[in-house]
């Protein structure tokens, strides 16, 4: 009986790799806003009720059901056990997974600590990320099925005067956030999508936050930015614990999102007391959120599918020329978590900002899907959307002689010349990183480094610091004029 059960678990997980290989993406509906809600100080919090967990015996077996995400480093790491000790009550998880098949029933053994935070979940990774769940969504027409003030909003974003929908647009597709979240945050904190009543004397700190960032699109920004890096800090096993107002320290609880995890984060630094409790309950910002896009529990959860694997991918230079890895793993956009990009420099004559007839090469085989000041999307999938599959940013690319649009690319095409354009940059480099289903992906993920060439990053104790290493060759990442040079090895 035991070993049909094996048997069966077995198909299970191979049937949830294989629909997470293959599923196709269904054509999201555009959703009508039917109710908003505001937080304001005139009403009273529902609490949350934060999660009585039993005090389990070391090593007691709970289930636990796979997330988008999930790896077997992360749960070890939640959990508070280990690598092994996962695969041994689980036999059937092969022992070079990656990621693991959402969905997959688990045994996992607990250890115990106090103070737990709470079990609820606020929304699924899928809608935090600008990936699949984005789909069909059309930004404008959702606005303008709004009665509230902000849907009429216009202002400037680096130099350029833009309307609500393209604001939101603009710093979804940067920072890779579901164009949803961020309009649900301005509702739930703002009410500017249901009231029509304008206050422009509070638009400064639009969100909140009383810092440099002034008026609404850079507080928009300023959240995107602020939103990721928590979440990216979860995920990469940087955070399990939040300090309260009153001196407690809370255990994330072991069963959490990463986009949970990120919103509380957020919240405790928007709200105090009854009224942060009341954000990340059911009747916060969730509820916010599914009176605007209906149950986000109801769609495809799936970001990063089981046993994902990178494609074979080259370094952005051709074999046998001397180019310098000049930035470690770093922010791939804006500044804080993830670190996700990394760096490298023609050979220069001179340091600074200064032409190259040296190309940056295709890593790997694409379609161009999105070009502008310094930027090329290359999508690997060839599908011309970036929020699903593979896709590797390139930044710092000089308009003259870069790919347009709709460019075929096989791996080694020359993409274009590094720059300083786009972005802040004081010498010609390009800057790399990658996203899957609009995830950003670690350089130096545990599970799925950014390998090229062989090459794989190591983080440094700071970014733009690390090394890259293959083998028994190491490179040190400098942004100074000795920055260390290398050349691939003949395959």
């Amino acid at each position: 009986m035991k070993k049909k059960s094996l048997t069966l678990k077995i198909a299970a997980l191979l049937t949830l790799l294989l629909l997470n290989a293959v599923a196709c993406v269904p054509e999201r509906p555009h959703y009508i806003i039917t109710a908003g809600e505001v937080a304001t100080s005139e009403v009273l919090p529902t609490a949350t009720q934060f999660t009585e967990r039993p005090v389990y015996d070391p090593g007691t077996l709970v289930d636990y059901v796979v997330q988008s995400g999930d790896t077997l480093e992360h749960l070890a790491w939640r959990f508070g056990t280990t690598r092994r000790e996962i695969l041994f009550h689980n036999p059937d998880i092969p022992e070079d997974i990656t990621t693991l098949p959402p969905g997959y029933p688990m045994q996992m053994p607990i250890y115990y600590k106090p103070f737990w935070g709470t079990s609820f979940q606020i929304i699924p990774d899928a809608t935090f990320v600008n990936g699949p769940d984005a789909i069909g969504f059309d930004t404008k027409a959702f606005l303008n099925s709004t009665p509230g003030w902000f849907k009429h909003f216009r202002g400037s974003v680096d130099g350029r005067l833009m309307d609500a929908d393209e604001i939101i647009e603009y710093y979804a597709i940067n920072y890779s956030i579901n164009p949803k979240l961020l309009l649900a945050l301005i509702e739930y904190q703002t009410g500017a999508l249901s009231n029509h009543q304008r206050n422009k004397a509070s638009e400064e700190a639009f969100l909140g936050f009383q810092n440099q960032h002034k008026g609404v699109p850079l507080q928009i920004s300023y959240v995107a930015n602020l939103l990721n890096d928590c979440f990216y800090r979860y995920f990469n096993m940087e955070i399990d614990e939040m300090p309260h107002e009153d001196g407690r320290v809370e255990n994330i609880d072991p069963w959490q999102n990463s986009a949970t995890v990120a919103l509380h984060l957020y919240f405790m630094r928007v709200y105090d007391g009854e009224f942060y409790k009341r954000a990340i309950g059911p009747d916060g910002f969730a509820r916010t959120f599914m009176g605007m896009f209906g149950d986000p529990w109801a769609r495809d959860l799936t970001v990063l599918p089981g046993n994902l694997r990178q494609p074979e991918m080259q370094l952005p230079f051709p074999k046998n020329t001397i180019w310098s890895y000049t930035g470690g793993p770093h922010s791939g956009w804006g500044t804080g978590k993830p670190w996700s990009a990394i760096d490298f420099a023609p050979p220069l004559a001179t340091q600074g900002c200064v032409k190259t007839n040296h190309f940056a090469l295709a890593v790997a085989d694409g379609v161009v899907v999105r070009t502008g000041p310094g930027i090329v999307m290359l999508d690997l999938d060839g599908d011309g959307d970036e929020r699903t599959g593979w896709v590797v940013f390139y930044l710092h690319i000089a308009e003259e002689g870069r790919v347009q649009v709709g460019d075929v690319l096989k791996q080694g095409d020359p993409v274009g010349y590094p720059s300083c354009e786009g972005g802040r940059s004081t010498g010609t480099h390009v800057h790399l990183a990658r996203k899957y289903n609009g995830q950003w992906i670690p350089a130096a993920s545990p599970v799925l480094p950014f390998n090229l060439s062989g090459w794989i990053p190591v983080d440094g104790e700071s970014p733009y610091e690390g090394w890259l290493v293959r083998g028994n060759d190491t490179v040190r990442a400098s942004v100074l004029s000795d920055a260390e040079s290398m050349v691939p090895a003949e395959e």
